[in-house]
C-alpha cells in the first residue's frame, strides 16, 4: 500500500500499489504521450513520462521502471540510442523495452531489435495487442528476474563451496620453493587437483590429477582423494599403497561414468631418484636444467576409480634424477587449450616452449608465455594444470638431524633418568615369504607409538630408521640384490625391475622387526631392531662410509648413523640394533 493524495475529494488515502509496476513513456509528441498515460493507467501502471531520449536515460536511473515504451525520432537523443544506453546500465537485469513507431520499413523495424529492442508496436496503438505484448513482456521478465535470484544464490552458494573446497582440499599443501604450480580452472571450480605433501622422512609427495569433465561436478571427487592422500601421505605410506586407496574410495562412491586420471610421484628427501605411477594422464617429463626432455613417464594404467581393484605396483617407475634437473606435470587441458582456429596447443608447441628454459629461468614460465601468445584470448574450454619441480635438496626444509650427533653406545645399555618410573612398550612383527612382497610396515607401527610419543620431529626419526632398516633388510637380506647395481640411470631402473621380479617370486626368507618404546615421562628411548634370513654383509666397511662418496650404495645407512644415538651390527651383519632418543629437546641441543 502507498499513500496517495486525492484532490479531488481533499483528503488522504490509502490506495493499492499499481499491479503491473511503473512504466516509463518516452515520446516528443505530447499528444502520443497522453494517450499513451490514459491508456498504460487503465491497464493499472504507473506512467514516468520523459520527452526524449535524454530525459529517458535520466529517468531510468532515478526510477527504475518495469517497462519502457520508446518513441523511435526525438530531439536530443533517438530511441536507438537511448535504448543502448538504458540496456548497457541495465546489464543482466532485464528490462523490456517496446517501440511505439510509425515506421513500416522492415530493416528499420529489425533495427529496433537490433539495438536492444524486445518488441516493437506501430502506430496506431492497437489496444488488444498492446495489452497482449504487455503480458508477454512482463512473462519473460519475471522469469527473468527469478532466474537472476536463483543465480545469485548459486554464486553465493558456489562461494561458500569454493571456500571449503579449498581450505579442505588445497590449503594444507606444502608451500616450498622448488615448486611452482598454474592453475587454470575453466569454471568456478576445478576438475583438476594439485595434492602435496612431505612424509615423515621428508620425501615430497606430489598428486596431479584430472576428474572427468571440469567445474562443481568434477570437482566433487577431489573431497575423499584430497582426505586419503593428507591421512597416507603423513604417515608416511607408499605411493602405491596411496593411490590404491583413493581408487578404492572412488570406485565405491562416484558415479559409474565418472573417474580420476593421476600422475603421482615420490621424491626422497636426498633427489637422487623418484618414484612415479601414471594412471590416465599426459607424460611426466623429466627435464635437464635447459628445459630438454631427457625421459618421459607415460600413462601405463587405468584411470583411479575404473575398477576397484587397481594394480598401481605393475605401472610404477623408478627414474634417477641429477642437481638441476626439473619435472613438469600437467593435465591434458594444456596441450589441447584451442586458439581462436580451434587449432589445439599440442605436445609439439609444448616441446619448444620448454626448450626457451634456462639455468635461471623455470620451464613452467616459458610454457605458460607460449601458451598464452597461441591462444590469445580464446575461450578455454577445459581446466589448465601445470606443476614445476626443481630437483634440488637444498630447497627442502631442514628437518635439525645436524643436531642428533653419532654416539657410539652398545644397544644393551638401558636408559637411566630421574623423573619417574620407566614404562616399556614392545611391538614384535615377523614377516615371513610371500607376506613380503607387499610389506609395509613402518606407517602400522608410527600410527601406534604417535600417541605415546606426540612429538613430530621424533615421529620423523622413527619412520627415517624403520624404513631405512626394513628396506635395507628386505632388499640386501632377503632378496639379496646388490646395491652396487645402483650405479647409474640404467643400473637404477635394473635394480628396480629386479627386486620387482624377485618380490613376485618370493616364497621364503624372513624379516623380523621388533620395536621397545621406554617412557621415562618426559622422554625416553626407542631399541630398534631388525633381523633378517639373508648372508650378511660387511657392515664396518659400510657403517663408516660417507654419504658425498658418489655412490647409491648403502647411502642410508649413513643416515641412520646421523639419526640414531647408536646403531649396533652384529655377525654376520643380518642384524642390526639401533637406538633413538624421543621427547627430552633439551639432550639433543
Amino acid at each position: 500500500m502507498e499513500c496517495v493524495l486525492n484532490i479531488a475529494a481533499g483528503k488522504t488515502e490509502n490506495v493499492a500499489a499499481a499491479p503491473h509496476g511503473t512504466a516509463l513513456v518516452v515520446d516528443d509528441d505530447a499528444t502520443n504521450r497522453l494517450l499513451l498515460r490514459s491508456l498504460l493507467s487503465k491497464i493499472g501502471f504507473e506512467i514516468v513520462i520523459a520527452e526524449d531520449g535524454a530525459q529517458a536515460v535520466t529517468q531510468y536511473e532515478k526510477c527504475c521502471p518495469d517497462i519502457i515504451f520508446m518513441d523511435v525520432t526525438m530531439p536530443v537523443m533517438d530511441g536507438f540510442e537511448a535504448t543502448q544506453r538504458i540496456k548497457a546500465l541495465a546489464g543482466d537485469e532485464f528490462i523490456p523495452i517496446i517501440f511505439l513507431t510509425a515506421i513500416s520499413n522492415e530493416d528499420d523495424l529489425a533495427h529496433c531489435i537490433g539495438v536492444g529492442g524486445d518488441d516493437f508496436i506501430t502506430k496506431p496503438v492497437n489496444v488488444t495487442l498492446l495489452r497482449a505484448k504487455i503480458r508477454a513482456m512482463e512473462r519473460i521478465r519475471d522469469q527473468q528476474r527469478e532466474l537472476n535470484g536463483l543465480h545469485r544464490q548459486m554464486k553465493h552458494e558456489e562461494e561458500i563451496a569454493e571456500s571449503i573446497f579449498k581450505r579442505v582440499v588445497t590449503r594444507d599443501n606444502v608451500t616450498l620453493d622448488l615448486v611452482r604450480t598454474l592453475l587454470r580452472p575453466a569454471a568456478t571450480f576445478s576438475g583438476d587437483m594439485l595434492l602435496s605433501a612431505l612424509s615423515p622422512s621428508r620425501d615430497l609427495y606430489i598428486l596431479l590429477a584430472d576428474f572427468t569433465g571440469h567445474g562443481l561436478a568434477a570437482s566433487i571427487g577431489a573431497l575423499p582423494a584430497s582426505e586419503v592422500f593428507r591421512a597416507m601421505s603423513a604417515k608416511g605410506y607408499s605411493v602405491v599403497d596411496i593411490l590404491q586407496s583413493i581408487n578404492r574410495k572412488l570406485h565405491r562412491l562416484l558415479p559409474t561414468e565418472m573417474f580420476m586420471a593421476a600422475t603421482m610421484i615420490r621424491i626422497p628427501h636426498d633427489f637422487d631418484s623418484i618414484m612415479v605411477c601414471n594412471c590416465g594422464m599426459p607424460d611426466m617429463l623429466l627435464l635437464d636444467s635447459q628445459g630438454n626432455v631427457k625421459t618421459r613417464a607415460p600413462s601405463r594404467g587405468l584411470s583411479l576409480g575404473v575398477t576397484a581393484d587397481l594394480d598401481c605396483q605393475s605401472v610404477c617407475e623408478h627414474m634417477v634424477i641429477s642437481q638441476g634437473d626439473r619435472i613438469l606435470l600437467y593435465s591434458d587441458g594444456l596441450t589441447e587449450a584451442c586458439n581462436t582456429d580451434a587449432r589445439q596447443f599440442g605436445d609439439i608447441r609444448l616441446i619448444a616452449a620448454l626448450a626457451e628454459t634456462n639455468d635461471q629461468g623455470y620451464a613452467l614460465d616459458s610454457v605458460v608465455r607460449a601458451l598464452d601468445a597461441f591462444c590469445n584470448g580464446a575461450l578455454q574450454a577445459d581446466d589448465i594444470s601445470l606443476a614445476e619441480i626443481l630437483c634440488d635438496p637444498k630447497l627442502l626444509p631442514s628437518w635439525g638431524t645436524e643436531r642428533l650427533p653419532y654416539t657410539p653406545v652398545e644397544t644393551t645399555t638401558e636408559p637411566s633418568g630421574d623423573s619417574g618410573i620407566p614404562h616399556e612398550i614392545m611391538l614384535s612383527l615377523l614377516f615371513e615369504g610371500p607376506y613380503l612382497r607387499n610389506a609395509d610396515p613402518v606407517p602400522d607401527i608410527i600410527n601406534q607409538l604417535q600417541p605415546i610419543i606426540g612429538d613430530e620431529a621424533s615421529d620423523q626419526v622413527l619412520f627415517t630408521v624403520l624404513t631405512e632398516l626394513f628396506n635395507n633388510a628386505l632388499d640386501h637380506g632377503v632378496l639379496g640384490l646388490d646395491s652396487s647395481l645402483k650405479q647409474d640411470g640404467e643400473g637404477f631402473e635394473r635394480y628396480y625391475n629386479e627386486r620387482q621380479r624377485r618380490l613376485a617370486a618370493l616364497d621364503s626368507g624372513y624379516v623380523h622387526l621388533s620395536v621397545r618404546l621406554v617412557d621415562m615421562n618426559k622422554g625416553g628411548h626407542i631399541l630398534i631392531q631388525m633381523e633378517d634370513s639373508g648372508a650378511g654383509f660387511d657392515w664396518r666397511a659400510e657403517l663408516f662410509r660417507s654419504a658425498d662418496e658418489g655412490t647409491y650404495s648403502r647411502r642410508g645407512i649413513g643416515l641412520v648413523r646421523q639419526l640414531c644415538e647408536s646403531i649396533t651390527y652384529r655377525e654376520p651383519g643380518n642384524r642390526v640394533e639401533a637406538v633413538c632418543r624421543w621427547g627430552d629437546k633439551q639432550a639433543r641441543e
